[in-house]
C-alpha cells in the first residue's frame, strides 16, 4: 500500500512540475478564465488518445499562419461560425486553444452550448506550448520557431520562440 501511495505523490509531484513554471504567468492566467470549459494540460494533450481528436485553434487567420499546432483547424474567434466545426461528430474529443487560453474558453463554451460532449480548453495555450519546447508549424507544414504574440502586452509571457506580431 505504502508503494501505491509513494508511486501517485511522484506521479501528481511530477504532473505539478511539468505544468506552468512561471507563477505570475500562470497567476495571470488562472484569474483570466471562468473554468466554464475543463482545462487539459500539455502534458495530458501529448498522451491523449489521437482517434477522433480535434484541435482547434482559435486565434485569428494572421497569428495561425505565423505557427500553430500541428493539424490544429483554425476557427477564429472574432467570426468565429459553427459552420466550420459542423464535420466534427458531438463525441469526438475536441482541443481549443489561442495564445493563453481566453479566447478558446469563449469558443469551447459554444461548442458545448451547440452540444458538443467533450471540449476542454488548452491550458496556458500555444505560448505555454512553445516554453514547454513543444514544435509549431506554418501553413504549408514546416516546423518553425515563430509565434504570434498577439500584441505588446502578451509578447512577455512568450519566453521562447521568435515572437511575431
Amino acid at each position: 500500500m505504502f508503494k501505491f501511495y509513494l508511486t501517485l505523490l511522484c506521479l501528481l509531484s511530477s504532473q505539478l512540475i511539468a505544468q506552468i513554471k512561471n507563477p505570475e504567468y500562470k497567476q495571470t492566467i488562472d484569474s483570466l478564465y471562468k473554468k466554464t470549459v475543463p482545462l487539459i494540460t500539455i502534458e495530458e494533450l501529448i498522451k491523449i488518445d489521437k482517434y477522433n481528436l480535434y484541435i482547434l485553434d482559435t486565434r485569428e487567420e494572421d497569428e495561425f499562419n505565423v505557427s500553430h499546432l500541428k493539424n490544429a483547424r483554425q476557427v477564429g474567434n472574432f467570426w468565429f461560425d459553427m459552420r466550420k466545426v459542423y464535420d466534427i461528430p458531438a463525441n469526438a474529443t475536441v482541443v481549443v486553444y489561442c495564445s493563453v487560453g481566453v479566447r478558446s474558453e469563449k469558443i469551447g463554451e459554444k461548442l458545448i452550448a451547440a452540444g458538443y460532449k467533450n471540449v476542454l480548453n488548452l491550458y496556458g495555450g500555444i505560448f505555454e506550448w512553445v516554453n514547454q519546447n513543444h514544435p509549431v508549424y506554418k501553413q504549408n507544414g514546416v516546423q518553425t520557431a515563430e509565434i504570434h504574440t498577439y500584441d505588446k502586452n502578451w509578447e512577455r509571457w512568450a519566453e521562447r520562440g521568435t515572437r511575431v506580431n
